[in-house]
């Protein structure tokens, strides 16, 4: 699935991808946002997250497809293929602290999910500069 619309807001550039309906609860799909394969999951709380959907221990891009769990009060996606989670807030693998996946603002607007591409957990500031140089 690839965003179709921009939407420009005073802080972030929003990328319309889906509606809410087309993510079921406890599931992810894939989405392309600018050039980024993004993983947006949706527990069954109505949580809403995006994430990386590249796994870093496959090399695979999969984690649309991993299992979305909640441990301690705190969502996770488990990886299909080795079984690593990843907190869908931070990007924290569990298992290994020296890996934290890239995770992306997202939000539910009129029934659309929409996912700003400057990533919440690294080089956010940069992002946000090139953008505003860009208009």
């Amino acid at each position: 699935m690839e965003a179709r619309k921009t939407v420009v807001s005073a802080e972030l550039v929003w990328h319309d991808v889906c509606a809410i309906d087309e993510v079921s609860p406890g599931a992810g799909l894939s989405a392309l946002v600018d050039g980024e394969q993004i993983a947006i999951i949706r527990c069954e709380d109505g949580f809403v997250a995006a994430i990386s959907n590249f796994d870093p221990f496959s090399k695979a891009f999969v984690l649309a497809r991993g299992s979305v769990v909640k441990r301690t009060g705190v969502a996770h996606v488990v990886s299909p293929i080795y079984q690593q989670s990843f907190n869908l807030e931070t990007g924290q693998c569990l298992e290994d602290d020296q890996v934290r996946l890239p995770t992306f603002p997202i939000r539910v607007l009129g029934g659309r999910i929409q996912i700003a591409r400057t990533q919440v957990n690294r080089g956010s500031g940069r992002a946000l500069s090139q953008r505003k140089n860009e208009k």
